[in-house]
């Protein structure tokens, strides 16, 4: 049975998911006409704005946006910001790999089945999470791939295995995050204030993995912090 969601938590979560869309679709004309030095950032900035929406847009102005000129130094950046566009790196990744999961396995609930729904598994939420994690952790390699490869000057094995180094703790305390936020909201709020957890195709679904992707962040800038500080992850 779905859930009986009220009228006040309906209207914040289209509000919540529209400002993501309109926030990503800014940053994505802006950067058209200032593209990211390193390519790969014009996706970091777009998919990470889906969940920070208006916050992550204030980031990308203030600290990612490309000079006018594109010669120009884009001037110091301290530490902790350059922590923050690590961790919204590796949560560009997690977040591409969950939209890609949780929309393929609502058309096709099979895939569930395959990773131990119904065997494993109670609730199907558990066994999406496994996918959800082995796309994102794809994802978030072939992402890094291409900022650290060029930055090193690496051969593509070398390349790899740089990034596999990166992205393994990094990825996996994101997913840690966003998997605790987004089991306390869909079990301990959803279910018990409303009788059942948010579906896919509900804006709720996508207001809770906002919420969810942000725990990502949180539970991630640590661990970025150490990775940079010893230089598997690049300076960005």
């Amino acid at each position: 049975m779905s859930p009986a969601f009220p009228a006040w938590l309906h209207l914040v979560s289209i509000i919540a998911v529209g400002s993501g869309f309109v926030c990503a679709t800014t940053i994505a004309l802006d950067e058209v006409r200032r593209p990211q030095r390193m390519w790969i950032m014009n996706l970091v900035w777009l998919l990470t704005a889906l969940f920070g929406s208006v916050l992550w847009l204030a980031i990308y102005y203030r600290w990612g946006r490309t000079p006018a000129d594109p010669d120009a130094d884009q001037g110091d950046v301290s530490f902790p910001v350059m922590v923050a566009k690590g961790s919204s790196h590796c949560g560009a990744g997690c977040t591409l790999g969950d939209i890609i999961i949780e929309w393929a396995v609502f058309a096709f609930p099979a895939i569930a089945v395959w990773f131990g729904w119904q065997s494993w598994f109670e609730d199907k939420i558990f066994a999406i999470w496994i996918p959800d994690f082995l796309l994102a952790f794809l994802i978030g390699v072939v992402f890094q791939y291409f900022t650290i490869k060029p930055m090193r000057d690496l051969s593509v094995g070398g390349g790899i295995w740089a990034a596999v180094k990166a992205d393994t703790a990094s990825i996996s305390s994101w997913q840690i995050g966003m998997y605790g936020v987004m089991a306390l909201i869909q079990f301990v709020w959803f279910k018990r204030a409303f009788g059942g957890t948010a579906e896919v195709n509900t804006p709720e679904f996508w207001f809770a993995m906002q919420l969810a992707m942000l725990g990502g962040f949180v539970t991630s800038y640590p661990v970025n912090w150490m990775l940079i500080r010893i230089g598997w992850k690049e300076k960005m």
